[in-house]
């Protein structure tokens, strides 16, 4: 007996894209960063997804070193869902082939139902980004604390969260650890509930520490790359 089939699928997100100040000046290629955003953000209505994270800051006019990219999950939808995880693996392919992208310093991050995708998405593909900042988000900890057990990784979370509780984000950074990972650590923002993304977002120390990282060690950077 033998089964054969051929299936075709198509996959499409809308997104909003922002161009570091200084890009189009040079030849040098950027770090990348992907938001993901909550589930109330779905929809159709890009707008939607300035309301919270980096776009945010973007559009009021705060200067991020890299190229970001913000894509829309549709209505009724989840980030985890296997097809959307697919779909942001070739969005990331693409931008990465339409732009001056610096494959060594690829960021991912989320907040709630796009924390959840963070963890997910790192760990279908933690070879290629260089950290994750998941914020109020969880997962499925025993296979992801195998596979990000090398990446690193600060999740955040406020511990009067009464949407996501706060065990889900210890519960993923303790996966890691006990898979042997050295480099996930976790803040927990005392009295805050939901919303830990804005006090995460603002803190000039997440930026530092998540520009910092770099997929491999390659000592002095190349030419052409942004230091």
């Amino acid at each position: 007996m033998s089964f054969r089939a051929t299936v075709t699928q198509e996959l499409q997100l809308e997104y909003l894209l922002a161009l570091p100040k200084g890009y189009a000046e040079g030849g040098e290629r950027w770090p990348l960063v992907l938001f993901l955003h909550g589930a109330g953000e779905r929809g159709s209505d890009l707008a939607k997804v300035e309301i919270h994270g980096p776009p945010k800051l973007i559009a009021a006019g705060q200067q991020i070193p890299a190229i970001v990219v913000s894509p829309q999950c549709p209505a009724n939808e989840w980030w985890t869902a296997d097809t959307h995880l697919l779909a942001l693996e070739r969005l990331l392919d693409e931008i990465v082939a339409k732009y001056r992208v610096d494959e060594d310093r690829i960021y991912l991050t989320g907040i709630s139902m796009g924390g959840y995708g963070t963890w997910a998405l790192a760990a279908r593909q933690p070879e290629r980004f260089a950290a994750a900042a998941p914020i109020c988000g969880g997962g499925n900890a025993l296979p992801a604390g195998r596979q990000l057990r090398n990446l690193p990784i600060w999740a955040f979370h406020g511990d009067a969260d009464p949407v996501v509780p706060v065990a889900e984000s210890q519960r993923m950074v303790d996966a890691v650890r006990r898979a042997g990972g050295t480099l996930a650590k976790i803040t927990i923002y005392p009295g805050v509930g939901h919303d830990s993304w804005t006090q995460a977002y603002e803190d000039p120390a997440l930026w530092e520490w998540l520009f910092a990282q770099r997929r491999k060690q390659t000592g002095t950077p190349a030419a052409g790359v942004r230091p």
